[in-house]
């Protein structure tokens, strides 16, 4: 049956920080004028006390349900937000935002410099996870919402839910952490180390001004495939893979003989298709940034209102189930309420956008308990 223009979701566009004012970055730097994608599902309330904010992951984006006119796939977690879902547009109103630094509508380095008329580049400021956060909060306060039901997200999508919470714990009620961690270790920064490196390794990056000649398709593909290998386990890829091979023979020449490696490939040049370069450095260096660990987090709070759900996977390697289960001990330090699952999968890091089943029944319940304090 044909969708009609209304059944279409619709991404629409903030600007703030216009002149004279700024949004003044941690870096001690500042960024004006300020743009925000974002897409909403669901009706905000007459309270305005429904809303729940979803953040993405490091390449994700404002579009995280429904369809948008052209679209073959819906929106990244579309399992998960929708009538009847954990997520249910019946009773919340959702709110999803492309961060700052990206480069899905929200301004980033391949946005126009005001100031040249040229695209920012690496010109563009550095900027950080509890920027990311402030950005959107400016946002939340263009829809008057005083206090989110809840900020929920995996990855580094949990990274900005737990900087909400400590950032802005009076701005909200809840917080559902998933596949994440406090800082990175120094294993994940050296996995996005080796990512920037094969972005800046290529020739067409030419310093971040490859705007007009065309990205450095090959360096960003292959800082895609060493991403992607992060997200599997190794039991899904022999699940998945195997040693099968594409072809009947081995070719005895250096193309992609295995189907692992096939997919990388095509994981890596379809990519380059969707997202740019200098955004992938930028956003990864804001993850290594990222550190809420002690004191940092919650520092002028003994005792906090907000309550926590942090999920976590059996066989998440890149953010493994100890670094969840320290989040969930810091917690305690603060005597938040938290509830805690490390939940059993094969499927390593993707999990949080896979293992929709079990997702959905911690979340429903939880949500439901919030909504009656």
């Amino acid at each position: 049956m044909k969708k009609t223009d209304s059944e279409f979701v619709r991404t629409r566009y903030f600007t703030f920080a216009e002149p004279p004012c700024r949004l003044e970055l941690k870096s001690g730097l500042s960024l004006g004028p300020a743009t925000l994608a974002y897409e909403t599902y669901g009706k905000l309330n007459n309270e305005k006390s429904n809303a729940i904010l979803v953040c993405h992951a490091l390449s994700g984006d404002a579009h995280a349900a429904g369809f948008q006119e052209g679209d073959k796939t819906a929106g990244w977690w579309d399992d998960m937000i929708g009538p009847g879902k954990a997520l249910d547009t019946r009773l919340y109103f959702i709110i999803c935002s492309n961060v700052i630094g990206g480069c899905k509508g929200s301004t980033g380095p391949s946005s126009i410099n005001p100031r040249t008329g040229k695209p920012y580049a690496i010109d563009f400021p550095v900027i950080t996870i509890a920027d990311m956060v402030d950005a959107q909060k400016h946002l939340i306060d263009y829809f008057g919402i005083a206090k989110l039901l809840c900020v929920i997200g995996g990855s580094m999508g949990g990274m900005q839910a737990l900087q909400w919470a400590s950032a802005y714990p009076d701005n909200l009620i809840a917080c559902i952490p998933i596949a994440t961690a406090l800082k990175h270790s120094p294993q994940q920064i050296a996995f996005d180390e080796v990512i920037r490196q094969s972005i800046m390794a290529d020739p067409a990056w030419r310093g971040g001004n490859y705007y007009e000649s065309g990205q450095p398709e090959k360096g960003l593909a292959v800082a895609r495939m060493i991403g992607h290998i992060t997200f599997m386990s190794d039991q899904s890829m022999e699940e998945k893979f195997s040693r099968k091979l594409k072809n009947e023979k081995l070719s005895f020449q250096f193309t992609d003989d295995f189907e692992v490696e096939g997919y990388l490939r095509y994981r890596g040049y379809n990519f380059v298709k969707r997202f740019d370069a200098n955004s992938y450095l930028y956003i990864t260096k804001a993850m290594d940034y990222f550190d809420l660990s002690g004191e940092k987090f919650m520092p002028q709070v003994k005792r906090t209102n907000v309550r926590f759900l942090v999920i976590s996977f059996t066989s998440d390697w890149l953010y493994p189930s100890h670094q969840s289960q320290d989040i969930v001990r810091l917690l305690k330090r603060k005597h938040a309420y938290t509830t805690y699952c490390d939940l059993k999968s094969s499927y390593g890091h993707d999990a949080f956008l896979i293992e929709i089943r079990e997702e959905t029944k911690l979340i429903k319940n939880f949500l439901a308990n919030v909504r009656l304090t």
